[in-house]
């Protein structure tokens, strides 16, 4: 069964930085393209920074700069870097994966990040 635990969220202050980990498992891991998505209160779930297997990345223009996605196909673990954190960035984050055919279904409990201005 696909499934993603996401973890490291927290409080901080703007400006500060999160690491962000998400462990996937029933996946072949190396083999697919890697999502983090953020959902703030009221709004859609949102597509932030992707990661090929190849290791090939791109990032929302709101993140861009910002945030640094990065994997580790031997742990089964994406990794989201954040740093320079707005107030803006609050949201509960999550990942996906995509193996050729879109987005799963499965979505982990997120990890909520809340930064204080």
């Amino acid at each position: 069964q696909v499934q993603f635990v996401e973890s490291g969220g927290g409080l901080v202050q703007a400006g500060g930085s999160l690491r962000l980990s998400c462990v996937a498992s029933g996946i072949t891991f190396s083999m697919n393209v890697m999502g983090w998505f953020r959902q703030a209160p009221g709004k859609q779930r949102e597509l932030v920074a992707v990661i090929a297997s190849s290791g090939t990345t791109n990032y929302a223009s709101s993140v861009k700069g910002r945030f640094t996605v990065t994997r580790d196909n031997a742990k089964k673990t994406v990794y989201l870097r954040m740093n320079s954190l707005k107030p803006e960035d609050t949201a509960v984050y999550y990942c996906n994966a995509d193996s050729g055919t879109g987005w799963t279904d499965y979505w982990g409990q997120g990890t909520q990040v809340t930064v204080s201005s």
